[in-house]
């Protein structure tokens, strides 16, 4: 069987960052998948599930009602190695053209204050598994260490 492209890439080598990991053509339009790399891999801790999932539903929230990107929306969610996240848009995209959006959706996380949209039982299916402090320092720290002064480094994947 062949290696999929995701674990073709030198993660020893990958910094935190935002990079373009695979565009598909679907019937014809263009589908772009980032790698929304929040911590180092195999070097930092990775993420917990509860800041995880919080950011999930902030993101999703937050991405769902954005007036220029609700409709190109196809997909937010965490990667299995909890390093970072995935977001499908429609469209081709590079890393660079969303790096406003990324910095305006991560400021809305780092920012956020109240109950997390979807936290309850009859909205989520493990509505308890929280972490809203976690996910604020996370969304903070990704904003000034990546997202505020990105370099070429953090955009294109290590070769």
């Amino acid at each position: 069987m062949e290696k999929i492209t995701s674990f073709t890439i030198d993660h020893i080598r990958l910094k935190p960052g935002v990079y373009v990991s695979r565009i598909d053509d679907v019937e014809n339009h263009p589908v772009t998948t980032f790698d929304l790399r929040i911590t180092s891999p195999n070097d930092e801790p990775v993420m917990n599930t509860a800041e995880i999932h919080t950011i999930e539903h902030l993101a999703a929230t937050f991405l769902r009602n954005h007036p220029d990107y609700k409709s190109k929306t196809i997909y937010f969610g965490p990667m299995g190695c909890r390093t970072g996240f995935y977001l499908l848009l429609a469209g081709e995209y590079t890393s660079m053209d969303i790096i406003p959006l990324m910095k305006e959706m991560f400021t809305f996380i780092a920012e956020f204050e109240g109950d997390v949209p979807g936290a309850s039982a009859k909205d989520c299916g493990n509505y308890l598994d929280m972490n809203l402090p976690m996910a604020k320092y996370l969304a903070k720290k990704y904003l000034s260490e990546v997202l505020e002064d990105i370099t070429e480094e953090r955009l294109v994947y290590p070769q």
